[in-house]
């Protein structure tokens, strides 16, 4: 358990912090919102290996990835989160 946890959090580090340096655009998110979008992302990233490969049914559907699908993951949820925040900062007329 406690060594999932570290994964997580060191794969969560890198892919977050990948997923910014490579997504062109400000993004005013501190270090622990750069550790969950990369976490976020590794499981983003193992849903999408899943469906494409369908590979690991054993394990389900609902999984961590490794350090490429969990930058993909974590660059498909910045641009989700950048479109969803993006909309609702935008004053009102």
């Amino acid at each position: 358990m406690i060594g999932l946890l570290i994964y997580l959090l060191v794969i969560g580090i890198v892919a977050g912090f990948l997923a910014r340096l490579l997504v062109p655009g400000p993004d005013p998110m501190g270090f622990w919102k750069t550790v969950l979008l990369g976490i976020i992302g590794s499981f983003v990233g193992g849903f999408l290996g899943y469906l494409i490969f369908d590979k690991d049914l054993d394990e389900g559907a609902l999984q961590a990835s490794g350090i490429i699908g969990s930058i993909i993951g974590a660059i498909i949820v910045l641009l989700i989160y950048r479109a969803v925040v993006g909309r609702s900062r935008r004053p009102v007329r």
